[in-house]
């Protein structure tokens, strides 16, 4: 038996197995906050789940992503650092230059900056909590 064939059989074994004993000893006690609509059944607070939600959060993650990939880029460069030479050198710091360029433009664009704009509504009276 291959390993090929052998992880095609063992695999979906293995996960019935683990569902199996999930189902056996895991406690099975549903309520009706754990069955509401909202999230961990938990009430919502200051009605965020109708308030509007902000971009800058999504923008805020694009950035993260985009600077998690560049670390990812980077490392097969590190790894063979020393049979590179000097143009995969000159190539690498081109690339982190123009990822250090857009990170400077980022911050001038204040792109990241998150304001808070939750207002409360306490007997007819509005915060700003920024």
């Amino acid at each position: 038996m291959s390993s090929t064939t052998f992880f095609f059989l063992f695999i979906p074994l293995l996960s019935f197995v683990l569902l199996a004993v999930n189902l056996v000893f895991a406690p099975h006690n549903p309520y009706q906050e754990k069955d509401s609509a909202f999230e961990c059944g938990f009430s919502s607070f200051l009605g965020q789940n109708r308030t509007q939600f902000s971009i800058s959060f999504f923008i805020f993650a694009l950035l993260f992503l985009l600077f998690d990939l560049e670390i990812l880029l980077v490392y097969p460069y590190l790894v063979s650092a020393y049979t590179n030479g000097v143009y995969g050198l000159t190539i690498m710091l081109v690339f982190l230059l123009a990822l250090t360029l857009g990170f400077a433009f980022e911050l001038g664009k204040k792109a990241l900056s998150i304001d808070s704009r939750q207002i409360l509504n306490d007997s007819n009276k509005q915060f700003n909590l920024s």
